[in-house]
């Protein structure tokens, strides 16, 4: 999920092509949001280094507020209709030249995803990957081949972890089957329009290394392309090192992805499907249900340019978590056990150099039991819509 500020703007990738470049992962080729040129500067022994950045900020409004929980990080905002806060707030300093590379990104950020409670940015970046999100060393012996190590960016879906990286100011539904950022070695290949990545992680950051996982894309030509990304945990993990970002139950599936995507002249759209299961050992040792588990989902996501400086971002979702409240099954998509979940969300985006402002509505509909999802007046509702503003500046 490239040489032109055109193809900046307009172009989506799979996740496994983020691998293959450094600079691809801070320039968000799956956003109309288009950073700046990097500036750079000698360093030394360490050669000529690139540095970007974002600072932004979010305003968001939405009915049929969460319930309380007893569970994760205190003074959690979820319960509030209204909230405003920190965005991005990050510095990435990279070498991408020579035999050894490397990538930091550093800073503030949140991730709101739909259907889902949210935090504060500060409790956010504290329980999840921490003040350097994504760092790793890179060994480029040919332009084709790479292995990296460290904090990765993940091989799996079709948006990417921040918001200024997206179409869309928040991640969707089935993004929330996927892992962001892992821990662990990754090799990259590339031979003519095939890419291919194969990584030994420790799957939704939980510092446990038992999950592989794998993208391949083809691109068959510059407008058409093709994508099939697979992992899952070779073991079981009873054990969250991260209070937010290590969800058990996901942290042991097994998640396949396959999708396509269209590059034309102002539209880009990537239609995907995905399926996941977690296996019954699993749920029975984690004591959240007897049998085995899975969800279906399928997500359509667009952007239309209007203009260089205006485009117009939809996606549309469903999601489907197997069995009923009484056989057993586990709830993967927080709406609970034989639930279907449907999303939309569109967002206008504005951007004049370094500076962008968008606005995002979107709105979800689930059937799901008493106790999971929204609250609502009556506590039983079963749809929720958000309104959000973002605007920063990237440099």
């Amino acid at each position: 999920m490239k040489s032109s500020k055109r193809g900046y703007r307009h172009k989506i990738i799979p996740l496994t092509v983020l691998a293959l470049s450094p600079l691809a992962i801070g320039t968000g080729h799956a956003s109309p949001l288009a950073l700046p040129s990097p500036l750079t500067f000698h360093a030394g022994p360490l050669g000529t280094l690139n540095v970007q950045g974002v600072a932004s900020g979010y305003g968001v409004w939405q009915d049929n507020k969460f319930a309380p929980t007893t569970s994760g990080p205190a003074n959690t905002p979820a319960t509030k209709s209204a909230s405003a806060d920190i965005s991005n707030g990050m510095v990435i300093i990279q070498k991408n030249t020579g035999l050894v590379q490397f990538y930091l990104q550093a800073g503030a950020y949140n991730v709101m995803t739909l259907g889902s409670s949210y935090f504060s940015t500060g409790t956010f970046t504290q329980n999840t990957f921490g003040a350097l999100p994504v760092g790793y060393l890179e060994i480029a012996p040919t332009d084709n081949f790479n292995v990296q190590i460290g904090k990765l960016p993940t091989l799996i879906g079709a948006e990417y972890t921040f918001s200024y990286q997206n179409w869309n100011i928040e991640r969707g539904l089935l993004w929330g089957q996927e892992n962001a950022v892992n821990k662990g070695i990754q090799a990259n290949y590339t031979i003519g329009p095939v890419t291919a990545s194969l990584s030994w992680n420790d799957g939704f950051y939980s510092d446990r290394f038992n999950w592989v996982t794998g993208a391949l894309t083809w691109a068959i030509n510059k407008e058409n392309s093709v994508f099939f990304q697979a992992g899952g945990n070779m073991g079981h993990t009873n054990f969250a090192y991260s209070s937010i970002a290590t969800t058990p139950l996901q942290n042991n599936e097994s998640i396949y992805d396959l999708g396509y995507t269209y590059t034309g002249e102002n539209l880009v759209v990537t239609p995907y499907v995905q399926y996941t299961s977690v296996p019954a050992s699993a749920i029975q040792a984690l004591g959240v249900g007897t049998r085995k588990t899975s969800t279906v989902g399928a997500a359509i996501l667009a952007d239309y340019s209007l203009t260089d400086k205006i485009s117009v971002a939809g996606r549309v979702e469903y999601i489907s978590n197997s069995g009923s409240p009484t056989d057993g099954a586990a709830n993967l998509t927080g709406f609970g056990p034989g639930s279907h979940a449907w999303s939309l969300t569109v967002t206008p985006t504005y951007q004049d150099g370094g500076f962008f402002a968008r606005a995002e509505l979107s709105y979800v509909t689930a059937s799901m039991q008493s106790g999971t999802g929204f609250s609502g007046t009556n506590g039983l509702a079963q749809n929720q819509l958000r309104g959000m503003v973002e605007t920063g500046f990237m440099f």
